[in-house]
């Protein structure tokens, strides 16, 4: 028997419009007979409105009669157009060409190397890929590992730089709530002592320090050069 959607509302119209017994109302609705019964007695589903299995194709007019005919006829349900389109839709697996599957290992090589954030579903995800595949690669077992190498995804045309973006994004920030919830707050090397980040002086920067050092205040000896003058022993005498 199918499902019937909204069983209770089901059956309060079906207690109010026609003259099947509790078993029969019961047996359609999957409901218990005690259950109808209190339907009927105003106990239970007060507040439910009555919902018409033939209009919303459930149940079919000679179904209905023969059972009001028949107190042992058990009504069987249509498939409702309804119910149809209220199931959920499974998404369609990831579809990559032919010629691009061989490709599909240099793409998980680059996840593993510059976002190891992201889990090993959602790259089985996004590249259509299987994590016994992911494995291989990570560990280096791969039929092909020799030629494997690291190459964007949105290079070899599998993934849209939107989606990686995305994918990226998400992958990220719960990372980050991870982290928290553990206690590991993200260094940030900017508010660290000069001493610790390590910082290193470049080329550049050294001649930076010698053309400002050349364009210093000259002294008077660099200008007139050193003093030659020697006192004479005469002048000294005269004193």
């Amino acid at each position: 028997m199918s499902d019937i959607l909204m069983p209770k509302a089901t059956a309060v119209w079906l207690v109010d419009n026609t003259s099947l017994s509790f078993e029969q109302i019961a047996d359609f609705c999957n409901l218990h007979p005690l259950e109808v019964r209190g339907i009927a007695d105003g106990e239970v589903a007060r507040d439910i409105r009555g919902a018409d299995p033939i209009g919303n194709g459930q149940l079919t007019r000679e179904e209905l009669d023969k059972a009001q005919a028949n107190d042992a006829y058990r009504m069987k349900a249509q498939v409702s157009r309804h119910a149809e389109l209220l199931k959920p839709q499974k998404k369609a697996p990831r579809y990559t060409p032919v010629s691009r599957r061989q490709d599909r290992p240099d793409a998980i090589a680059w996840f593993l190397r510059h976002h190891p954030e992201v889990t090993d579903a959602q790259i089985s995800k996004i590249l259509g890929t299987t994590k016994s595949t992911i494995d291989q690669v990570r560990q280096r077992t791969h039929w092909n590992a020799a030629n494997i190498k690291p190459v964007d995804p949105v290079t070899l045309g599998l993934v849209g730089q939107l989606e990686l973006d995305a994918l990226v994004k998400k992958a990220a920030e719960k990372k980050a709530k991870d982290d928290l919830k553990k206690g590991i707050l993200p260094e940030d090397p900017t508010l660290r002592p000069a001493s610790e980040t390590g910082v290193v002086e470049t080329p550049e920067e050294d001649e930076e320090k010698e053309y400002r050092a050349s364009r210093a205040e000259p002294k008077a000896e660099d200008v007139f050069g050193k003093s030659t003058y020697v006192a004479d022993d005469e002048d000294d005498d005269e004193d």
